[in-house]
């Protein structure tokens, strides 16, 4: 196979660090926005944000909601993020089968 350095997306760092501009956070406003300040540090948005390093994919996820976008249009170099942020997303997904049946419960 070849090397994994060319499945990197060469955008992804500039559209990270875009969209915590754009809601004028501090990298740990960020976490603390996101969620996750019990699994990410200052340290790792900084390396995410210049390319460094890779986020796990919860992060990216939390990027995207954040953002009000759908999580293919931060990997995809194909796709710029919307001039807008939050922007909307292009569709809402389907609920998990068995989030659907919880929340009927829990009701």
């Amino acid at each position: 196979m070849g090397d994994g350095a060319s499945l990197k997306s060469k955008h992804l760092a500039r559209k990270l660090a875009e969209i915590r501009r754009s809601f004028g956070l501090s990298q740990n406003e960020l976490i603390r926005r996101m969620g996750l300040a019990d699994l990410l540090e200052r340290e790792e948005i900084s390396a995410f944000e210049r390319g460094i390093r890779q986020p796990p994919l919860l992060a990216l996820l939390q990027y995207a909601r954040l953002a009000g976008i759908c999580l293919d249009v931060l990997v995809d170099d194909e796709l710029d993020l919307p001039e807008k942020i939050p922007g909307s997303p292009k569709h809402p997904g389907i609920p998990h089968q068995k989030t659907q049946e919880k929340s009927k419960i829990d009701k």
